[in-house]
């Protein structure tokens, strides 16, 4: 695989995963999980409605 830079796709990811890690915390994650499953929730519940 031809690597520009330095660095594939994963071990980017991985840094920038790391890095919002340290300077979010756990707590950024739990609030951005919960609103995910309220857009899921909403999001079956409007499915549910136009059937």
């Amino acid at each position: 695989m031809a690597q520009k830079g330095g660095m594939t796709v994963q071990e980017a990811g991985r840094k920038g995963g790391k890095t919002t890690s340290k300077k979010y915390g756990p707590e950024f994650y739990e609030e951005i999980g919960h609103k995910g499953g309220q857009k899921v929730k909403s999001l079956i519940e409007k499915g549910k409605k136009a059937r």
